[in-house]
């Protein structure tokens, strides 16, 4: 019976009802698809999602869609709001049926990109991930890379493949890269707020890839080529590396000078202009600075070119928890104590502060570094509960008590109330950001 019938026989009208929702998931169209629902899928598929589009997030990990669904994921506060909120809406959904891909009009992969033991570019999951969008893709979608890689990576796993598929890009299907710009634990700038760079395959890619990212992000700065967009994010992290490589070296000078190098660096931090602040640590963690310039030095030793800034920065990097193991060593021989046998905390153990990720932390590092020369080491962290360290399960303590010869304080979460050092014997902070009388910088 219609609205209008209902009425006429004085009954109320049925509410109307939404037709694409109605269908079977099988059969609705998404306006996006986010393949990865990590630390850089998750925020963008909430972010699409806010701005009102209808979103499906895709993620081949079972456990990780369970937590999503628990909402017990490691996000700041807006987007767990925006999660909640999402989480009961009818334009939002997550799944592992990559089969869902076809229903989407534009699809952005958003899988992590690390390097291995010997520092090499682990493509796996970035392949795995083109290689089902190539399968299922249909003409008129556009597909964009956002995940972190080589110059030319955007024609390897996306535009060759098509093509043997028999589709034009630029005509078929049309295929850009944009690369991500999330920094997690970060509230200062909202993800609509953070410029996205897109380069197409072709500029009606690039129209096309614009006309996707449009709907939640504010700006959008156009590049000639995909490759023009995957050496900028290199260019990003790259920077940032060799200046933390150079905070840390003027860290170790000011340390030998008997100078703060917090005091020094914010002093020429008030200098207006062409200066930018980095401040040294105990090493650099996550999936960006330690892993991604790796792919411009392994992309330009394949091609015998020599980058010998950025490469001497990476080791520098590489070595920094050797500087601290060696810290340890010089304040424990100052209080007549060898390092075999001392019980040693390390506070803080994710790779920065107020995040639950530990991929990449330097404090693996440094915990193996310490036990290996025969060191008892525990753990405090109030936002991880287990580390692996080198294939060794390890459980932090809840309360730490005040029987340890040493504590390193690696990672300050706001939350971590540092009164209880004043029984410490020595404090070694390896964050440059404790303030606490009996502190010790690196």
């Amino acid at each position: 019976m219609s609205i209008a019938a209902d009425a006429a026989v004085g009954v109320a009208p049925s509410a109307p009802v939404d037709l694409q929702i109605a269908r079977p998931r099988t059969q609705r169209v998404f306006d996006v698809a986010i393949v990865g629902l990590g630390y850089v899928g998750l925020p963008t598929a909430l972010a699409f999602h806010a701005a009102g589009s209808n979103v499906i997030g895709l993620d081949i990990s079972t456990s990780r869609l369970g937590d999503i669904r628990a909402e017990a994921v490691d996000v700041v506060a807006s987007d767990a709001a925006r999660l909640r909120g999402a989480l009961m809406s009818s334009t939002f959904d997550i799944s592992d049926d990559l089969d869902l891909l076809a229903s989407a009009d534009g699809v952005l992969v958003c899988v992590p990109t690390p390097v291995d033991e010997h520092l090499t570019p682990d493509l796996k999951a970035l392949r795995n991930a083109c290689a089902a969008v190539v399968r299922r893709v249909r003409p008129g979608q556009v597909i964009m890379l956002t995940s972190t890689t080589y110059a030319g990576c955007t024609r390897d796993l996306l535009v060759r493949p098509l093509a043997e598929r028999g589709l034009e890009v630029g005509r078929d299907v049309f295929v850009a890269f944009s690369p991500e710009r999330i920094d997690p634990g970060n509230t200062a700038h909202a993800h609509e707020d953070v410029p996205r760079v897109v380069g197409g395959v072709t500029p009606a890619c690039t129209e096309r890839a614009v006309s996707i990212l449009e709907r939640y992000v504010r700006q959008v700065h156009r590049v000639s080529s995909p490759e023009a967009a995957e050496l900028s994010k290199l260019l990003e992290n790259t920077f940032r590396a060799v200046n933390i490589a150079f905070a840390n070296e003027v860290a170790d000078v000011c340390r030998h000078l008997g100078v703060s190098a917090t005091e020094v660096i914010d002093a020429a931090a008030t200098k207006p202009f062409g200066f930018m602040p980095f401040y040294p640590g105990p090493g650099v963690g996550g999936h960006c600075i330690p892993c991604d310039p790796h792919y411009l030095l392994w992309q330009l030793r394949a091609a015998r070119q020599d980058a010998p800034v950025i490469a001497s920065a990476m080791t520098s990097i590489a070595l920094r928890p050797n500087t601290v193991h060696r810290r340890v060593l010089e304040l424990l021989a100052e209080q007549g104590k060898p390092l075999r046998g001392a019980r040693i905390l390390i506070l803080g153990v994710t790779y920065k502060p107020d995040v639950a990720d530990v991929r990449e932390s330097p404090a693996l590092t440094i915990i193996d570094l310490l036990a290996s020369a025969g060191a008892h080491v525990d753990f405090h962290d109030p936002l991880v509960a287990t580390i692996d360290v080198h294939g060794t399960a390890m459980t932090g303590v809840s309360s730490p008590g005040d029987t340890y010869d040493l504590v390193l304080v690696h990672s300050l979460h706001s939350r971590l109330d540092p009164a209880w050092l004043d029984a410490a014997p020595v404090v070694l902070d390896t964050s440059f950001r404790l303030a606490h009388p009996k502190a010790v910088a690196l």
